[in-house]
């Protein structure tokens, strides 16, 4: 198998970059992408760039250019659920993207007119063998299986956190996956989301992201290599 393993900050794909073995490096469209192998895998490692935008046109990149079987997105995000605690994982079920919005027409929010679904389901051996990836992974943290949702917005107050659970019944928020999902979709190529909580998605969420983003992320790169091998 080949993947494509993204990340929107370098502080998410540094430690698989690291691990890799006979990397040889490409630069395109200004984001620098990492081929070598992850266990007994080929695998392709690239910091996208924060946002939808970018997280998509580097999953088509790496579809199109590299030629890849699979999709992996890893990172940090803010917890919806209140079962999540910092430091948790959730691998997704599935991903909508929170922002698409054209309600004026009688559309629910999140439904993209024309397409047959606006709901990006995740590929169900990924999610199991990512799932297990963690559970041998995790020490003090629990990991779970959902909805993730994701918006070109940093979700930081109470009202947006509860919108998001009721409206979407979202497990967890962040800024790339369902667009790499969405992406991952189209070109029938099967994906999975891997995403460590940083924060609660709340008033805290600033102070909490700066505290902990570093070391969870490191939490869902290490499900990455665990799933690889």
């Amino acid at each position: 198998m080949k993947y494509g393993i993204i990340g929107a900050m370098d502080l998410e794909t540094k430690l698989l970059i690291e691990a890799m073995d006979t990397v040889v490096e490409k630069t395109i469209a200004g984001m620098t992408f990492y081929k070598g192998k992850l266990g007994q895998n080929e695998a392709i490692v690239v910091t996208s760039g924060i946002g939808k935008v970018n997280a998509a046109m580097c999953a088509q990149i790496l579809i199109t250019y590299f030629e890849i079987d699979a999709l992996i997105n890893t990172g940090i995000s803010g917890a919806i659920d209140e079962r999540l605690e910092i430091g948790d994982i959730v691998v997704s079920t599935d991903c909508i993207e929170h922002d698409f919005d054209v309600s004026a027409f009688g559309y629910a929010p999140g439904v993209i007119p024309r397409m047959e679904s606006s709901i990006f389901i995740a590929d169900e051996s990924l999610i199991n063998r990512a799932f297990e990836a963690g559970i041998a992974e995790m020490n003090d943290n629990k990991i779970y299986k959902g909805r993730i949702v994701s918006g070109d917005q940093f979700v930081s107050s109470h009202d947006k956190k509860v919108f998001l659970e009721t409206e979407f019944k979202a497990m967890t928020t962040e800024m790339e996956g369902a667009a790499i999902a969405h992406v991952a979709t189209l070109n029938k190529i099967p994906f999975v989301i891997i995403r460590s909580m940083s924060d609660k998605a709340d008033g805290s969420a600033s102070d909490n992201y700066d505290a902990f983003a570093d070391g969870v992320a490191h939490h869902s790169a290490h499900m990455v290599m665990s799933l690889l091998k």
